[in-house]
């Protein structure tokens, strides 16, 4: 089994529910509080909630991944529109156990975390003190973010 970190947003429909399904059909132990957050690179579309979910998979990363966009498909997820454009769900692979992987269509951590609060802040409420590989704690990475460093 492994241990991986997921973030959830939605910013179209009923945002809380979609995330709350998405939570258990991947099969989340704990999911975060949800916060609400402005967009981040397309900022003209409605608000998002946020959440993360941890989740224990005896699947291997590549197969969990495409577990993460079936589930988004069933929920009605289409991939139109403008990069980080306005989505009913958004499942996005966080963190993968300890484990560092590259490979096309796959990297973990993901490649942009420590430049989102929205990943952070809902990852650092249910897991404050698990290691990013190779930068440290969860809250460490926000205490980052928050103070420009």
């Amino acid at each position: 089994m492994t241990l991986a970190y997921v973030g959830l947003g939605s910013n179209l429909g009923d945002r809380e529910a979609a995330i709350r399904r998405a939570a258990e059909l991947i099969g989340a132990a704990r999911v975060s509080p949800l916060f609400e957050t402005e967009p981040w690179g397309f900022r003209d579309q409605p608000s998002f909630l946020n959440a993360a979910a941890e989740v224990e998979t005896p699947l291997a990363a590549r197969a969990f991944l495409t577990h993460l966009l079936d589930v988004e498909r069933r929920l009605g997820r289409e991939r139109l529109g403008p990069r980080w454009g306005p989505r009913t769900i958004d499942l996005d692979l966080l963190l993968w156990g300890d484990e560092r992987i590259s490979e096309p269509g796959l990297e973990v951590p993901h490649p942009l975390m420590l430049e989102r609060r929205f990943v952070l802040e809902p990852l650092a409420a249910l897991a404050p003190d698990h290691e990013i590989p190779g930068n440290g704690t969860v809250s460490e990475a926000l205490a980052g973010l928050q103070s420009g460093a």
